[in-house]
């Protein structure tokens, strides 16, 4: 591979990956200087990219014209890292799985073959449970035990080249990593075999670590913006101009789980909000647990997530509105009369704590907690924000969670 005269043209991941323009630099730099390190860590949050990214790359070291156009400078036939004999992609799996060989590789192979597809998959056990089933809401807890590491990880580590420049070793969520594996992967990092390239994503680096972190570059992604997020629905999802612009808005920095949203369930979720605030408001137990439990049986954790982001969404737009007046500056557009009609009636309502609020709610979705016991939680608190109230629950009290005993006193 002419690495002078290619690396100086290419666009990194110009054929898939979406916004991240300094992660594309970084990676572009890194390969035209030749320098190459062994290890390779790509952070961000959730959504933003980090797999697809450590793919284009894995791609880019073996010369695979795929996820970047190579204008005619590839070095293989192969045509994506899934068939590459020298590229291993892991992810963290649950207990149940690595106990038996034969359900580990069908797994492990059914997930990677959509990641082959659209790098932008979930395939994450957390987040997707089961490839073929709507709901999300039996999540299931995936590491990396120490088996797994030494019959997988590490095996494939000390394989040789076969075909490109490098083995490259990719490894997803790597802060799920036990303990035992962990320090057995550090002595794998010390003291790399020859021509291996370990390419690693987290969520979360502060769960790592230390002497791990040290050993790697770090290549940082952020969150998308939302022009990014509805140019990538537009052109790889099929969503018209405004449908588009419309989930980019709810989508949180997040276009990974955007896709999965329900276009339909999310225009009558909207409309559905704002009831949820009024009832929260006065709070008509009888219409939230019918409302909650309406949302917890037609929407899938994703789904879920939408709601929140949506609800996030309108909360914003009345804290923007209330302290500038300006309706340019209010996403829901639609919703002014609304809006402002909130800050006239509830002058007091303390908006960043409901906003904070729901910030701690979003990560219980992903954590076994059912989403009616939070949501109702939620709307209880709600009730004591909108009018001004400090929320807390004192201990031995309990019965203070009924609002009709509380709220008009």
């Amino acid at each position: 591979m002419n690495r002078e005269g290619l690396y100086n043209n290419i666009n990194v991941g110009d054929r898939r990956l979406v916004g991240q323009s300094q992660a594309r630099e970084q990676i572009r730099r890194t390969l035209q200087s030749g320098r190459m390190g062994h290890a390779y860590l790509f952070t961000g949050p959730a959504g933003s990219g980090k797999t697809a990214f450590a793919l284009a790359f894995a791609e880019l070291l073996n010369g695979i014209d795929n996820l970047t156009d190579l204008k005619g400078a590839a070095t293989t036939r192969k045509p994506n890292w899934f068939s590459h004999p020298d590229i291993h992609l892991f992810i963290p799996l649950p207990t149940a799985v690595t106990k038996s060989d034969t359900k580990k590789h069908q797994e492990l192979r059914s997930r990677l073959e959509l990641l082959r597809d659209d790098p932008y998959e979930i395939v994450d056990f957390r987040l997707r449970p089961a490839l073929h089933e709507k709901s999300g809401s039996k999540n299931r807890q995936a590491f990396y035990p120490i088996d797994y590491y030494r019959e997988d990880i590490r095996t494939k580590s000390y394989l040789k080249p076969n075909e490109g420049n490098y083995t490259v070793v990719i490894l997803t969520d790597i802060e799920l990593m036990r303990d035992e594996a962990s320090n057995s992967f550090l002595k794998l990092l010390e003291e790399p075999p020859e021509n291996v390239i370990f390419l690693m994503t987290t969520g979360n680096e502060d769960r790592l670590l230390p002497t791990i972190l040290s050993r790697c570059q770090q290549i940082r992604l952020n969150p998308l913006a939302e022009k990014e997020i509805a140019a990538a629905l537009e052109a790889h999802e099929g969503y018209s101009s405004e449908e588009a612009r419309f989930m980019a808005r709810i989508a949180d920095g997040n276009y990974a789980i955007t896709r999965f949203f329900d276009l339909e369930a999310l225009r009558t979720t909207r409309d559905e909000i704002l009831s949820f605030l009024r009832k929260a408001y006065v709070q008509d137990v009888a219409a939230l647990l019918t409302m909650i439990q309406d949302w917890q049986s037609k929407l899938n954790t994703e789904g879920q997530i939408a709601l929140c982001n949506s609800l996030e969404l309108l909360l914003r737009d009345i804290l923007v509105y209330r302290e500038s007046g300006d309706e340019e500056m209010i996403t829901n557009i639609d919703q002014k009369s609304v809006i402002a009609a909130f800050c006239d009636a509830l002058p007091d309502a303390r908006i960043m704590d409901m906003i904070s609020h729901l910030g701690q709610l979003k990560p219980l979705l992903f954590q076994n907690v059912q989403f009616k016991f939070v949501f109702t939680v939620l709307a209880i608190r709600f009730g004591f924000l909108m009018r001004g109230r400090d929320p807390y629950i004192p201990e031995g009290e309990e019965w203070r969670h009924l609002p009709a005993l509380t709220l008009n006193q």
